[in-house]
């Protein structure tokens, strides 16, 4: 009986019975329609178009210009650039945004861009420095092969009085020539080059002397150890696709500031602004890791500050600035005023319309400060009348940086650094150490009570 309500099911017939039912059926063409059909489906040009957008992203012009369909362009590129899927999108979108913006605002930039190398070449580059680059630095270089070596550079640039800086963004083959194997920066690879003060920012290609595969860093050699293959590292990304990514990123939104044809790596806090009246003071900061170090503690920070007068205020409120007054709070809440006459030696007239910028520099022996401020203005109408315009408060925070392993192995509870002469009350912060050395630097001014500076 329970035999009889069996249910029969197909993968429990014989072969033969089986194949003789199906050919009878006709399965033979079925399989072929089938196959045709997925066939068919599997180069169907809608599905291969969305593909090559989104992975290559090519458009109807590249599609048209290459002859073929959408479904062999995509084989094309993939044969090419299949290992670097996960990356090319991601990196020619912004090589493209910053030629965009380039082409607008620095043209002659354009000029210095290399063309992308060859598989074969980069293999070679590894083969020469018997290391292995990573695939978003290779893929960035299948696009782009760096700048000529040409002033200005595409990583931008920082100027005062009696410095300049101006970091190239090298070619893989140059930066091979500069790949380091000394103690202290062993497996160092640099990706940028200032031909005026020798800076250079560096990718590390292995895990040693407390760096971490991959990151980028500047160094910054311990002036207090005896031991000269004591880096310090000022950390500026965990790989290169963070850290060419968000510089690209940083440039084409305005974040950095166009200057004679350069671009300045200023960082304006949007809510660093403030408005007295028809004036408008806004600033930004840069920190300079060629004229700072870990130890002895000594952050050197420059400050941009921008006055403007609206467009839409009256001819009588024309006015010149007299002085400026700077409120500087200490760690530990004492309050510091400082008060001088001008800004850097100049007394600027304000008009309708009229800006005025200038920049100035501190340094501290904390890498993290903030400061405020008034500036005294008069009436060019009516000399008696006087007002203040406010500075808004703005912090300097230095790059996390880290100690390298030769100076935590050896460090000792008892260690006392050397603050600046200047600098009374100045304290030290310690990270959690790890495998990889001492991390610092953290975001104080976000804290209560964080550090401020003492204003040179």
């Amino acid at each position: 009986m329970a035999a009889a309500t069996s249910e029969l099911r197909v993968d429990h017939l014989p072969s033969d019975p089986l194949l003789h039912i199906l050919s009878f059926l006709g399965f033979r063409d079925l399989i072929h329609y089938a196959s045709r059909r997925l066939n068919e489906l599997s180069k169907h040009n809608p599905l291969w178009k969305s593909l090559c957008s989104k992975h290559w992203l090519l458009t109807d012009a590249d599609r048209l210009q290459s002859g073929v369909s959408w479904y062999c362009l995509f084989k094309q590129y993939y044969r090419d650039l299949g290992r670097y899927i996960q990356y090319y999108p991601v990196l020619k979108r912004a090589w493209e945004q910053l030629k965009s913006f380039l082409q607008q605002r620095c043209p002659r930039m354009i000029a210095s861009l290399k063309e992308g190398a060859t598989e074969v070449e980069l293999n070679d580059i590894e083969a020469q420095i018997g290391c292995r680059l990573p695939d978003d630095y290779r893929c960035s270089y299948r696009i782009h092969n760096g700048q000529k070596l040409v002033i200005p550079g595409l990583m931008g640039s920082m100027s005062l009085s009696n410095h300049y800086r101006s970091e190239v963004l090298l070619d893989v083959e140059t930066a091979a020539g500069g790949f380091q194997q000394r103690k202290g920066m062993r497996r160092c690879l640099p990706l940028t080059f200032c031909f005026h003060t020798g800076l250079s920012q560096y990718m590390a290609l292995e895990p040693a002397e407390g760096r971490r595969m991959f990151e980028s860093f500047y160094p910054c050699p311990d002036q207090t150890a005896q031991d000269p293959s004591a880096i310090d590292m000022f950390i500026t990304g965990s790989c290169f696709l963070e850290w060419f990514t968000t510089y690209v990123h940083n440039v084409v939104t305005g974040e950095y500031p166009i200057i004679r044809d350069q671009i300045f790596r200023y960082v304006h806090d949007k809510g660093c602004v403030a408005t007295t009246d028809d004036i408008t003071v806004s600033v930004s900061t840069s920190f300079l890791p060629e004229l700072s170090s870990v130890h002895p503690p000594h952050f050197f920070f420059t400050y941009r500050i921008r006055i403007e007068m609206s467009s839409g205020a009256s001819p009588e409120a024309a006015c010149q600035l007299d002085s400026r007054y700077w409120k500087i709070t200490t760690s530990d809440g004492n309050v510091e005023e400082v008060q001088g006459p001008g800004v850097v030696g100049e007394f600027p007239v304000m008009t309708p319309g009229k800006v005025h910028e200038y920049s100035s520099c501190t340094t501290f022996s904390t890498p993290s400060e903030y400061m405020e401020g008034h500036y005294t203005f008069h009436r060019l109408a009516n000399k008696e009348e006087v007002f203040h315009v406010a500075i808004p408060r703005f912090h300097m925070v230095c790059p996390p940086f880290r100690e390298p392993v030769v100076r935590t192995q050896k460090a000792s509870t008892s260690f006392t650094p050397r603050l600046d002469d200047h600098d009374d009350d100045g304290e030290y912060c310690d990270g959690d150490g790890d495998d990889f050395g001492d991390l610092r630097g953290i975001n104080m001014a976000a804290l209560e009570g964080a550090w401020c500076p003492r204003h040179i």
